[in-house]
């Protein structure tokens, strides 16, 4: 138990010491939801649900970025410095090192989602009922898998140069075609229907919903099942055509 809690510790201390970490999972997020609720129009009618409404894409974005860049982008530097290779000599199990990852990727989104919550209760006195706060917060972190299965995937690559360009561009397309900057429905209606595919609105649309008082959809939750099942099968099975050669 000794080295579980000595893994994790090491793994949270590495991730906070990470300049990627804070800049695209607290700073930049908390800069665009201040700008769009509060110093450019949006026009939306109701002011109040369009401030509820931007809180949730902006924590949804930030725990996308931190998944597929973060995490993807340390996997690659940890095994082009020899890290990963190091640790299967040492008498840690594989699957410690592991679970220390997936805790501290997931304490690292929990703080995001509390410093982006806290954020909109200050910028612009959001409140919403106790339990909608927690549902949608529990949904950020559950529905965030395919994205960790994403940064495995941007893991497999051999550079690091390489593995930032794929990921920045993923991260930002996804933001985009997922209605996370901007409602999809002022896109051109081709973006709309690629976009309702994406994982990045069907993971914003359950926390949309639930800040409005619904369940996340069924589709939703479905898609994100199909791109979480395959993005992990693509990575297993790159890790280990890499391992065999």
């Amino acid at each position: 138990m000794k080295l579980v809690i000595t893994q994790f510790k090491m793994e949270l201390l590495r991730i906070f010491r990470n300049p990627y970490y804070v800049f695209w999972s607290l700073a930049m997020p908390i800069v665009f939801y201040f700008l769009f609720t509060r110093i450019i129009s949006t026009g939306a009618p109701d002011a109040a649900a369009w401030n509820n409404h931007y809180l949730m894409s902006m924590a949804a974005f930030s725990i996308m970025g931190s998944a597929i860049m973060t995490l993807g982008i340390r996997i690659v530097q940890e095994r082009n410095h020899g890290w990963s290779t190091f640790m299967r000599v040492t008498p840690l199990p594989g699957a410690i090192y592991f679970l220390g990852k997936m805790f501290g990727q997931t304490i690292m989104h929990l703080t995001s989602i509390i410093f982006i919550f806290v954020a909109g209760y200050l910028i612009n006195g959001v409140s919403l009922p106790a339990l909608t706060w927690i549902y949608c917060g529990l949904w950020l972190l559950i529905a965030s898998s395919p994205f960790l299965a994403l940064g495995t995937l941007v893991g497999c690559m051999k550079r690091v140069d390489t593995a930032s360009g794929v990921s920045n561009a993923l991260y930002l397309v996804m933001a985009l075609l997922g209605g996370m900057w901007m409602p999809l429905e002022i896109l051109p209606n081709i973006m709309q229907n690629i976009g309702k595919w994406m994982p990045s609105y069907n993971f914003g649309n359950g926390a949309w919903e639930l800040v409005q008082g619904n369940p996340p959809e069924w589709s939703n939750i479905l898609i994100l099942a199909g791109y979480f099942i395959l993005f992990m099968l693509i990575s297993i099975y790159t890790r280990r055509k890499q391992e065999a050669i």
